[in-house]
């Protein structure tokens, strides 16, 4: 945890790799609605319109076990 900061207070979060959108979330955690992606970049965080926007292409990536 941050100094100072509780544990249902909100930090500034990540960048949405895709659109650039803000996100506020807990201390370690992700702003609620939003995913994370791997690329070839590594694991971006995409907020919750470009997440549902891209919902397809997120599943197709998935290994066949999860279905």
């Amino acid at each position: 945890m941050l100094a100072g900061v509780s544990d249902t207070d909100h930090v500034p979060g990540p960048a949405c790799a895709r659109c650039g959108t803000l996100g506020s979330a807990p201390p370690g955690g992700l702003p609620a609605g939003w995913s994370l992606a791997s690329s070839e970049r590594g694991v971006d965080g995409l907020c919750e319109a470009c997440t549902r926007e891209n919902v397809r292409s997120i599943e197709a990536k998935l290994d066949e076990e999860w279905w």
